[in-house]
């Protein structure tokens, strides 16, 4: 049996490789960019204004005061989305803009709306009055203030956010290389699974399948169901493996059937192909009995999970999810600190994965509180809790008050990074 962090440098030297791929940037939600994205254009492409208003000449307003005010012309109008088309503009002239409109030269200040004092009065006015000096530059966007050409947008492995679309949509980008989805083909195992609602006592329904799809978009994966393996299906197993070398397959997942029981046949099959990297058992609670295999030349994986649900849960969020970030080429993940609100004890020698509730205070501090029913089948736990904590190896009791890493339970915590 190997330490948690030994397994996870087995799997950092057993990546697989993926090819890369053009997408349409509109539908580049929660891929990986494959490069650093970077601006074609200037964002604003022009000078504009952010209020509405009046445009004016600042230096035509140098001299003025309450008591030497001057009327200027209105010469016209700038509506954002219409060409400005600007006559020769003259001293003392202004012309009336709305919000986003670009301001055509000379103009180089803007009279917010409210401080427009019209004569002979607003419903007919044909000047605005000044009486004070106004500053240049005044309530002016600058071409190229948000994001100069050649400005760096998203970096290279970067997860693609709603926000970041935003970026792309409003800068022009209509192409972006992303990583390609990984192809993860899902197995449930054992003759008591059964994917039915109605079941006898002596049966149990396949919830590890449904949990596994449903994190397919957080965790940027491509989930194909197997279906279920029966006790005597070790033959049927091989034969997926061995028509995994010839498909788009990446990853061969498994639930159950890990073990040492009688029916547990997925390590022994497993072991009957040759393997450039390999583990079984890991100190860790839950999910022990996990296990990894790297097809020795070949660009394929194959996770075995443990049957208990939240033991598969676990492995998959702390073995499978980084292992495919790895891949992805995103950066390493950065846990949350939170401060532990109740004590904790466990074997020195195992990483826990704990159930935890994490609350911010009046303070604003973050608090996790342990939750009771810790065990792999217990799934109220699960349901009340919304972060995992991990409770290192080589240290047994951990006090109230303690700093702990805390993990998303099903999303990346790159928002961190």
């Amino acid at each position: 049996m190997i330490s948690y962090k030994q397994s996870r440098q087995i799997l950092k030297k057993s990546l697989i490789k993926i090819k890369d791929e053009y997408i349409h940037s509109d539908d580049s939600l929660n891929r990986v960019s494959s490069t650093n994205i970077i601006s074609t254009t200037n964002y604003p492409s022009a000078n504009n204004t952010a209020f509405d208003g009046f445009a004016v000449c600042s230096k035509d307003t140098k001299d003025l005061n309450k008591n030497n005010s001057k009327k200027f012309k209105i010469v016209g109008s700038i509506i954002p989305g219409n060409k400005p088309i600007i006559k020769k503009i003259k001293k003392f002239d202004a012309m009336e803009i709305m919000t986003g409109g670009v301001i055509p030269k000379p103009f180089d200040t803007i009279i917010p709306i409210e401080q427009i004092i019209f004569y002979p009065n607003k419903k007919e006015a044909k000047y605005i009055v000044i009486n004070k000096k106004i500053k240049k530059n005044m309530h002016v966007r600058f071409l190229g203030s948000d994001y100069k050409k050649n400005d760096l947008i998203i970096k290279k492995g970067t997860i693609i956010h709603p926000n970041h679309i935003l970026a792309l949509k409003a800068l022009g980008i209509k192409k972006i290389k992303v990583k390609k989805k990984l192809n993860i083909l899902f197995f449930s195992t054992g003759n008591e699974i059964s994917n039915h609602e109605n079941i006898p006592n002596w049966k149990v329904r396949n919830s590890n399948s449904h949990y596994i799809k449903s994190l397919s978009n957080h965790f940027l994966f491509n989930f194909i169901n197997g279906g279920i393996l029966k006790d005597n299906h070790e033959k049927i197993f091989k034969k997926q493996i061995q028509k995994m070398f010839n498909t788009k397959i990446d990853i061969i997942i498994t639930s159950g059937a890990v073990s040492a029981g009688k029916f547990d046949f997925v390590p022994s099959v497993i072991q009957d192909f040759k393997l450039s990297n390999f583990f079984k058992k890991v100190a860790i609670r839950p999910g022990k009995p996990i296990l990894f295999a790297k097809i020795k030349g070949k660009q394929k994986a194959i996770f075995g999970l443990p049957g208990n649900p939240i033991s598969s849960a676990a492995c998959f969020r702390f073995f499978v999810q980084p292992y495919i970030m790895d891949i992805l080429g995103v950066p390493i993940e950065k846990p949350i600190k939170a401060i532990l609100n109740n004590s904790y004890t466990k074997n020195n020698a195992f990483t826990h994965f704990t159930k935890c509730r994490l609350k911010s205070k009046y303070d604003g501090k973050l608090v996790i509180e342990v939750l009771k029913g810790q065990e792999s089948f217990r799934i109220q736990s699960f349901v009340s809790s919304n972060i995992w904590s991990l409770f290192p190896s080589g240290k047994s009791k951990f006090s109230k008050g303690e700093l702990v890493d805390c993990y998303f339970p099903n999303s990346y915590n790159n928002s961190l990074i």
